[in-house]
């Protein structure tokens, strides 16, 4: 009897034939390592001084909306200098990248909100759980995504992690509801955003005269996501926002709180655009698998840049529940078994 290769022997294989069949055509090992270690800096800087902005003033949608400012002043002056190809579009491609814009806007937004109201580590262990949206999301909305069996039970101990997270020693279950809600939506809003764009973003990207490369993508994106977060800050602060700001000046100074504003859009719109570079070049597999390993980083250096406390519970929670997006990672993207030869 022939030895039968473990199924997650063959994952393993099927991914780094993917990543090296990748890499040859695109990218040198050097420039994707340049790419990941960029990635991980910027989104770590990100979510420092996206908190301590968070911390200084009450008007987290407005923090949010003004974060995508900047990266749209980072698009202006690349495409206004010639540094970039403006992206180059019809009425109708625009409109095709609304329902993408307003998801990516909930997905920013959600995020922004659950680490102003609670601990950032909490809103990544929460966040692990995107791949269950994912999923969900991908099988209700046609055309089905069905994905190989194996990878539905790796949802489980996804489900499990972030459960065992929540729950704390001698009190039972304790969550801040208020930031599990704020990264849930964020967890919807991105598999809406995956499920709806995966196809208009590869026709973009795939007639070269409208100049829609991975950044283009991000940089349109970005724009379409300030417009759609206009109405939540004049619904949710406007009428408020002018007293919150002079509070937030008042207590922190206006310099360390532009500073933090500013700092936050520069990182959230630079770890963007290398994320989008590095998954165009090895695919969307290697980029989740990376993406998980990241969370890691962000909750250990918020744990310790923010005196978050982490309870046992909370650490073997998360890390059941990033393993579990691991495998999720991994198994979704399985090749479809050969049928025995007759």
């Amino acid at each position: 009897k022939k030895c039968k290769r473990s199924v997650f022997h063959n994952l393993f294989v099927a991914s780094c034939n993917q990543y090296s069949s990748r890499v040859t055509m695109s990218a040198s090992p050097a420039k994707l390592f340049g790419l990941v270690a960029a990635w991980y800096a910027g989104n770590t800087l990100y979510n420092i001084f996206n908190k301590q902005a968070a911390n200084m003033i009450d008007a987290h949608w407005f923090l949010a909306s003004a974060q995508l400012v900047v990266g749209i002043g980072i698009s202006l002056i690349m495409w206004g200098s010639g540094i970039r190809k403006a992206p180059n579009l019809t009425s109708a491609d625009r409109m095709a990248c609304i329902p993408i814009g307003l998801f990516a806007s909930l997905a920013h937004c959600g995020t922004v909100l659950a680490s102003a109201v609670g601990a950032v580590s909490f809103a990544q262990i929460v966040k692990a759980c995107e791949p269950v949206f994912a999923a969900i999301v991908g099988l209700l909305l046609p055309p089905a995504d069905v994905k190989p069996l194996l990878a539905y039970f790796m949802l489980l101990p996804i489900v499990g992690g972030v459960g065992l997270a929540c729950v704390k020693e001698g009190k039972g279950v304790d969550i801040n509801v208020q930031a599990f809600l704020f990264a849930s939506l964020a967890n919807l809003a991105a598999a809406l955003k995956g499920k709806l764009g995966s196809s208009v973003t590869k026709e973009l990207k795939a007639d070269k005269s409208k100049n829609m490369d991975a950044a283009n993508v991000y940089g349109v994106m970005n724009i379409i996501s300030f417009i759609c977060t206009i109405p939540f800050v004049l619904f949710t602060e406007a009428s408020t926002l002018t007293e919150s700001w002079n509070a937030a000046v008042e207590e922190h100074g206006s310099a360390p709180l532009i500073k933090n504003i500013l700092m936050s859009g520069l990182f959230f719109y630079f770890y963007n655009e290398c994320a989008f570079a590095f998954t165009a070049n090895v695919g969307s597999v290697t980029s989740s698998v990376l993406n998980t390993a990241k969370r890691v980083i962000i909750i250990v250096v918020s744990s310790v840049v923010f005196n978050e406390a982490m309870e046992r519970n909370t650490v073997i929670g998360s890390a059941i529940a990033i393993c579990g997006t691991l495998a999720y990672s991994l198994t979704s993207k399985a090749p479809a078994p050969k049928k025995k030869a007759e």
